[in-house]
C-alpha cells in the first residue's frame, strides 16, 4: 500500500473514530452508518481526484461537491429530477430539513430524538469534517494540523453529552488521531534510508517506533493523571447557571428550558426514581414540587423572563399577595434527590418560606425560586423546606379584586397577532361567569371533560400556533394543557403563568413520597389578591386538582366513566384512604399496578463507591496500572522460562542442553546486565561482551568465571563445527546475575524489576507479528483484487 493510500485510509478512520462522541446525543445512532458511508466517499473522491494529478486547488473543491451530492442522494432523493439531479425541488427539501433538525435541537434535550432533520445536520456536518482532515492530511500533507478539526468534533460531542463516558470518546478519538500522525511519521522517516546506530535493527525503524511510545505514553497519562488530579471549573465552556454575583444583577437562566427537560424525562423508556421527600403536610398526596414559572409569553413559547438574583435570605421574603385572613398552614418536607435529576432550579414546595440546602445558591423573588450558583447541580443534594399550605375558601377567591396595575400588566401581557380564536374559545367556555375565580374553575373544568385528551405524541410547543393546534385537535400532554389554559385565562383578564415541576409521587406509608420521571408535570398557576399565586390542575388523568378550585369543578354530562375528571365522585373523600396501596394520583391515571411495580423494585441512591464515574475512574486505573505492570510480569515469566529448575536450563544433574537452551541462557545474562543498566553491544563478540559485562558489573572472581562459562558455551554453539555437550549453564546465569545485582544498588535493582529495558524485546516481537500481520493481509487482499487489476489492464489496452 503506498504512503497516500494510507494517509487517506487513517485520515478516514481518524474521523470515524472521532464521530463516534457524537453517538449520545440522538437517539437511535443510525445516522451513524449514513456519517460513515460520507467519510469512506469522502476519501474514495480524494483518492481518485489525487490518481488524476489535479492542482490541490482544485482537489478539495471536487471532492467537497461530489460530497455534498451524495448527501443529497441520500437525503431527498425524492425531490430531485428523476431522482439523479438536483434542482429547486431538492433544494427547498434541504432547507426544510435543516429547518426541521434546528428546531428539534431547540425542543428536546439530549439525547434528542433522530428526526430526519437533526440526522442531515450531523451527517452533513460529519462530512464538513472529513473533507477537512483528508485535505490537510493527503492533500497539503499537514497531518498535524488535521487535529484542529477532530478537536472540534470531539469538543461538540463531549460538551454537550457530558461527562459520562468522555474518556471513552477521548481515547477513540485520541488514537484515531496519533494513527493519522504515525502513518505520516513512517513516511517522513522512510525518505531518510536505512540509519543504524550500532545494532542490526534499521535506525529509521527505532526512530519510529520510539515516536509512537512517546504518543502512548502520552494518551496514558491523559487518561489516568485526570483520575488523580483535583478537579476545577475552568470556565472553558461555563456552567451554564446563569447565575450573577451576590449584587443582584440581572442574569438570565438560559442552560436548558424546562419544557425540554420535562418532555424528555416524560418520554423515558424507563421510568426512574428522580427524588422522595418525606412531609408533615396533611394532604401530601395532593403537594406538588415546583421548578420554576415561565411568566413570559412572547407568541412563540412560553419562557422564564430575566431574573434578578440575590442571596437567599432567611426566611424568604412575605408571599406576595397573600393576605391575613386567607388560612395557612405551616408544612415541614425534607427532600432527598437521586443522580437522576440534574437541574439548576431546586424542586420546592410552592411558596417556600425557609430552605436549608447545602451549596451556593441564589434567590428569585418574582418566582419565588432559588436557582444553583457555581454551576453546581441539585444531583445528590438532600435538603430541607418550610412552606406554607395555602387554603382559600370559594368566596374568598370570588371576592379577590384586582391585581396591582404594574403587576397585571406583566402577567396579562399577550403577543401581538394572538389569534383570535384563543380569546374568544375563552369567552365561549365562561358564558355566564362574573368573576376571575369562576371562569377559571370554568376553564378547569372544560380542560378536564372528555372532549380533551391526554397524549405524549405531540411535540412539546407552547406557542401561539401550538395553543390554536391543541385546541382544535383536543390532545396533548399537560404542556398543552398548562400553556392553553395560561393564554386563555390572560386573555379574561386573570394574570397567569405556566410552572414546571412535579406532581406527587408514590406513597410510600408514613407520608413519604417518590417522585419518578414520569411525574414530571406542568400546570397554570393563576393570581388572586389575598391568596397569592394559586395552582389549577386542567390536565386529565394526571395530577390532583386543588380543593379550592373543586367546587364548581364537576364533570361535563358528556363526561364518560372511560375518562377522569378532576371532580371527587358523590360521597367520595379527596383524601386517601388508609388502606388503599397508591394515591389519588396513580388511581386517576390508572397505572397504580405500574408504579407499585416500579416502587417494589426502586431502592436508594447508590453508596459513593458504587456511582457510575468512581466505577470508570476505577476502571480506568486498573487498567492503567495493567499496562504498567505487563512489562515486569512478561520479564518475570521470560526470566523462569530461561532459568527454570528442570524444564530448559537444569542446574542439577548431568543433563546435556541443546543449542536452543544455551542461547536462551545467553540471552538471559544479556537481558538481566540490560536491566540493570550494561545495555547490549552487538557488535561484540560473546567473550568480550561477558568481559565487558564483568567490567562494567565489577563482578567477583566466581561470578567472572560464571559468566565467562555461558561466553564460551554460546561461542562453541555459534562457531565450533562440533560443540562439547553443556550439562549445566543454569547455575552459572543465577551466579553472574547475582553479582550483577549486587554492585547495581537498591535503585538499580528496583528498575530492574518494575521498569526493565529489556522489556523492548516484547515491544520488538509484537511489532513483528504486527508487521507479518499487515504484509499477509497485503498478499490476501493483492490476490484477491489480482482478477479485478487484470480485467482493469485488459480494458485500457
Amino acid at each position: 500500500m503506498t504512503t497516500r493510500a494510507k494517509l487517506t485510509l487513517y485520515s478516514a478512520l481518524a474521523t470515524a473514530l472521532t464521530t463516534l462522541c457524537l453517538t449520545p446525543l440522538v437517539k437511535p445512532s443510525s445516522w451513524y452508518a449514513a456519517a460513515l458511508v460520507q467519510i469512506a466517499a469522502v476519501a474514495a473522491v480524494g483518492a481518485g481526484l489525487r490518481r488524476l494529478a489535479l492542482s490541490r486547488a482544485l482537489v478539495v473543491p471536487l471532492q467537497l461537491l461530489a460530497a455534498l451530492y451524495l448527501l443529497t442522494l441520500i437525503t431527498v432523493t425524492s425531490s430531485m429530477t428523476a431522482a439523479v439531479l438536483p434542482g429547486p425541488r431538492a433544494i427547498d427539501a434541504i432547507g426544510t430539513l435543516l429547518a426541521d433538525g434546528t428546531t428539534t435541537i431547540q425542543q428536546y434535550s439530549i439525547p434528542a430524538p433522530a428526526s430526519d432533520g437533526l440526522q442531515l445536520i450531523l451527517v452533513g456536518s460529519v462530512t464538513l469534517i472529513a473533507v477537512v482532515v483528508d485535505a490537510l492530511t493527503v492533500t497539503f500533507r499537514r497531518a498535524a494540523a488535521a487535529g484542529l478539526p477532530l478537536l472540534a468534533l470531539y469538543s461538540v460531542g463531549t460538551g454537550l453529552a457530558g461527562s459520562g463516558l468522555s474518556w471513552f470518546w477521548f481515547l477513540l478519538a485520541a488514537g484515531g488521531y496519533l494513527l493519522l500522525l504515525f502513518a505520516e511519521g513512517q513516511d517522513r522517516l522512510s525518505r531518510w534510508g536505512r540509519v543504524f546506530h550500532g545494532t542490526d535493527r534499521p535506525g529509521a525503524r527505532t526512530v519510529s517506533h520510539n515516536g509512537q511510545l512517546v504518543g502512548l505514553l502520552a494518551l496514558v497519562c491523559a487518561l489516568v493523571l485526570p483520575v488523580f488530579l483535583p478537579h476545577g471549573n475552568l470556565g472553558l465552556i461555563g456552567n451554564g447557571s446563569g447565575t450573577s454575583g451576590s449584587d443582584g444583577s440581572i442574569g438570565r437562566i438560559t442552560s436548558l428550558n424546562p419544557v425540554v427537560a420535562l418532555s424528555a424525562n416524560l418520554n423515558r423508556p424507563d421510568n426512574v426514581e428522580m427524588f422522595r421527600y418525606s412531609t408533615d403536610a396533611s394532604n401530601a398526596s395532593q403537594m406538588y414540587l415546583r421548578i420554576n414559572a415561565l411568566d413570559s409569553f412572547d407568541g412563540v413559547e412560553w419562557k422564564i423572563s430575566d431574573q434578578r438574583l440575590a442571596d437567599v435570605p432567611t426566611p424568604l421574603p412575605a408571599v406576595e399577595g397573600l393576605g391575613r385572613n386567607v388560612p395557612v398552614t405551616p408544612v415541614r418536607t425534607t427532600v432527598r434527590i437521586t443522580d437522576n435529576l440534574s437541574t439548576q432550579w431546586l424542586p420546592m414546595p410552592y411558596p417556600a418560606d425557609t430552605v436549608s440546602v447545602p451549596g451556593r445558591w441564589q434567590y428569585e423573588a418574582d418566582t419565588r425560586t432559588l436557582v444553583a450558583g457555581d454551576g453546581q447541580q441539585t444531583n445528590g443534594l438532600q435538603y430541607q423546606v418550610d412552606s406554607l399550605d395555602i387554603e382559600p375558601s370559594p368566596a374568598q377567591l370570588r371576592s379577590a379584586g384586582e391585581a396591582p396595575a404594574d403587576f397585571a400588566q406583566k402577567y396579562l401581557e399577550l403577543p401581538q397577532g394572538l389569534p383570535s380564536v384563543v380569546a374568544e374559545t375563552a369567552r365561549s367556555v365562561t358564558a355566564g361567569k362574573t368573576n376571575a375565580y369562576d371562569k377559571a374553575v370554568a376553564l378547569q373544568t372544560w380542560f378536564n371533560s372528555s372532549e380533551f385528551h391526554y397524549s405524549l405524541k405531540v411535540a412539546p410547543a407552547t406557542g401561539s400556533d401550538a395553543v390554536v393546534r391543541f385546541l382544535r385537535d383536543k390532545t396533548g400532554f399537560c404542556v398543552h394543557f398548562a400553556a392553553t389554559m395560561a393564554a386563555m385565562a390572560r386573555t379574561l383578564g386573570i394574570p397567569a403563568r405556566v410552572a414546571i415541576g412535579f406532581a406527587p409521587g408514590s406513597d410510600e406509608g408514613n407520608n413519604t413520597y417518590v417522585v419518578h420521571s414520569q411525574d414530571y408535570h406542568a400546570w397554570p398557576e393563576l393570581y388572586f389578591p389575598g391568596s397569592g399565586w394559586l395552582r389549577f390542575e386542567p390536565t386529565p388523568s394526571r395530577g390532583i386538582a386543588p380543593s379550592y378550585s373543586q367546587e364548581q369543578a364537576a364533570p361535563a354530562p358528556s363526561a364518560t366513566a372511560a375518562e377522569p375528571t378532576t371532580a371527587p365522585a358523590q360521597g367520595a373523600s379527596a383524601a386517601p384512604s388508609a388502606s388503599s396501596s397508591c394515591d389519588p394520583q396513580q388511581r386517576r391515571a390508572g397505572d397504580c399496578a405500574d408504579r407499585s411495580t416500579a416502587v417494589a423494585h426502586s431502592a436508594g441512591p447508590a453508596p459513593w463507591w458504587l456511582s457510575r464515574q468512581t466505577l470508570i475512574s476505577c476502571a480506568v486505573a486498573l487498567v492503567a496500572l495493567a499496562l504498567l505492570a505487563t512489562p515486569m510480569l512478561w520479564r518475570a515469566r521470560l526470566r523462569r522460562r530461561r532459568i527454570g529448575t528442570g524444564r530448559h536450563l537444569p542446574g542439577g544433574p548431568a543433563v546435556g542442553l541443546t543449542d536452543q537452551q544455551v542461547l536462551a541462557a545467553w540471552e538471559e545474562l544479556i537481558d538481566t546486565a540490560w536491566d540493570l543498566g550494561i545495555p547490549p553491544d552487538e557488535a561484540r563478540t560473546p567473550r568480550r561482551a561477558a568481559q565487558r559485562i564483568s567490567e562494567a558489573g565489577r563482578l567477583d572472581e566466581a561470578a567472572t568465571a560464571a559468566a565467562g562459562r555461558v561466553a564460551l558455551a554460546i561461542e562453541q554453539v555459534l562457531y565450533a563445527r562440533e560443540a562439547q555437550p553443556q550439562t549445566s549453564l543454569g547455575g552459572d546465569v543465577r551466579a553472574a546475575s547475582a553479582g550483577l545485582r549486587a554492585s547495581a544498588g537498591r535503585r538499580g535493582r528496583a528498575r530492574a524489576v518494575l521498569l526493565p529495558p529489556s522489556s523492548a524485546r516484547l515491544r520488538w516481537r509484537l511489532q513483528d507479528r504486527l508487521a507479518a500481520g499487515r504484509e499477509a493481509l497485503a498478499r490476501m487482499i493483492t490476490r484477491c483484487t489480482e482478477p479485478v487489476r487484470a480485467l482493469l489492464r485488459r480494458r485500457d489496452r
